[in-house]
């Protein structure tokens, strides 16, 4: 039986791999490449928005420890990377909305099996148009299915295999009308939205979910936490359950896909866009910008 593929279109693309930069979709991956069948992956995201482009050097960093944590070889130092990736983003407008995504994967497996050659470590950096989303709020639920711990996934990676989980908690709070959902530990306490990490406001206090092993510390998280403090604001780190979120007064997301944004709804109950969250984003756009100024 043949299966027609229907075509994508794809927005501008500009992907650096086997040392040159390609143009649009770049085939990089065969379907004896161990990343390919065996999620083999971990990747990073930096975000290039408004002629700014905050803590990319971090995310960077960041994607040559998941490489290690992986057991994969980090072979991209980070002056590398982070030139590259400056050289990528000049071949967008200068006000272009852009996700920057390096890469590294197994090529090949030792035996042909499940366990990949860390020798055989490959790897790219991509940069494609990507609209910064608007904060116009997202209503939320809580997921049936749960972040894993350290003994049966490598969360102290960014792995591409750890975003079926994810996905599927998406797609099952899609089902019941929501735009995402709060995932659960294996404890039951509250880790993670669905894609971002999230805060809630109590009585003017913002709380969020000490990092437990169970999902990743955000680099946009800690921004977010060093800006509010900054700004004379109590944040509190500690174990938080779904009722905890349920009574809130405000709740919001962290990541690098959106940076700072709103919920609206949790369940049937409606939300404000509060005035911690507004005070949030405000500080974390002023930083961006600040950090250019000041280059």
């Amino acid at each position: 039986m043949t299966h027609i593929v229907k075509p994508v279109s794809y927005s501008q693309t500009w992907t650096f791999f086997d040392g040159e930069w390609r143009e649009g979709n770049a085939p990089i991956m065969g379907v004896r490449t161990h990343a390919t069948w065996l999620a083999s992956t971990v990747f990073d995201g930096a975000r290039a928005f408004e002629g700014v482009a905050p803590d990319l050097d971090r995310h960077c960093a960041r994607v040559n420890q998941s490489a290690i944590n992986f057991r994969l070889k980090p072979v991209v130092d980070l002056d590398t990377w982070i030139g590259l990736a400056r050289e990528g983003i000049a071949r967008f407008g200068a006000r272009a909305e852009l996700y920057i995504r390096p890469m590294y994967w197994a090529q090949h497996g030792a035996g042909g099996g499940v366990l990949f050659d860390p020798e055989t470590t490959n790897w790219c950096l991509c940069i494609y148009e990507a609209p910064m989303p608007q904060p116009t709020g997202n209503a939320i639920t809580l997921s049936p299915f749960r972040r894993p711990t350290a003994e049966c996934a490598p969360v102290d990676a960014k792995a591409a295999c750890l975003y079926p989980n994810n996905s599927r908690a998406l797609i099952e709070a899609a089902s019941r009308g929501f735009n995402n959902c709060l995932m659960l530990d294996m404890l039951g306490n509250v880790a993670e939205f669905g894609n971002a990490n999230v805060f809630m406001v109590k009585d003017g206090v913002v709380f969020t979910p000490v990092p437990n092993g169970t999902f990743l510390n955000g680099i946009t998280r800690q921004r977010v936490i060093e800006l509010l403090r900054g700004d004379g604001v109590s944040v509190v780190e500690t174990t938080l359950r779904y009722e905890d979120f349920v009574n809130a007064d405000e709740i919001f997301s962290s990541g690098n896909f959106a940076k700072v944004a709103p919920v609206i709804r949790i369940d049937d109950r409606t939300l404000p866009i509060g005035a911690v969250f507004t005070r949030a984003r405000r500080l974390y756009w002023d930083y961006a910008h600040a950090v250019r100024a000041a280059a």
